[in-house]
């Protein structure tokens, strides 16, 4: 189960039913002062009453547009984690997933980059007959070879494997605790 941690404003919002249901009935939604007076059936100074608490702890916003006299509410991401706090290890899990990501296209630059080293004739005989990964320069005049570090392609061959995991986990996570926006 995961920990929710409140402040005493926002506990003592949440200490009335009322205001709970009012949350769920937003859970998704974008709603009217209108609309959530049907839905919760309460008088719509009694509502904007809720509304107004619900507002000051920063459980849901207001959206006013321009020219228009209506005001429509929706959850906070503060509300929607009381709601559904599993959203917050999603949100950890796909981070992760594209820092996986980066670091497997940073190991790919680097081992594609290569070092440049300056040979001699003998360290060329020597890593000719060992087998070293060296790309050798034919310019005329210059003796230089790129080394590409195996080890750089592990790692990012790694990081790709780590990242199509994460991925597929994050995916599956979403799709089981998605709700319904009806």
């Amino acid at each position: 189960m995961t920990k929710i941690t409140l402040d005493r404003e926002t506990f003592k919002a949440l200490a009335s039913d009322t205001r709970l249901d009012i949350l769920k009935t937003l859970d998704g939604k974008h709603l009217g002062l209108n609309e959530l007076a049907e839905v919760s059936n309460l008088n719509k100074a009694t509502l904007h009453e809720h509304l107004t608490k619900l507002y000051e702890v920063g459980l849901i916003k207001r959206t006013e547009r321009v020219g228009h006299k209506w005001v429509y509410y929706t959850l906070t991401w503060k509300g929607e984690s009381l709601l559904h706090p599993e959203n917050a290890k999603i949100v950890v899990l796909f981070t992760t997933t594209f820092v996986a990501l980066w670091l497997g296209i940073i190991q790919l630059i680097w081992y594609i980059k290569g070092t440049v080293l300056e040979l001699t004739s003998e360290l060329r005989v020597a890593n000719a007959s060992v087998g070293e990964p060296l790309v050798l320069d034919k310019s005329p005049g210059v003796i230089q070879a790129v080394y590409q570090n195996p080890i750089y392609l592990y790692i990012a061959i790694g990081c790709f494997v780590l990242f199509t995991v994460f991925l597929c986990i994050a995916l599956w996570r979403l799709w089981e605790n998605r709700t319904p926006k009806t």
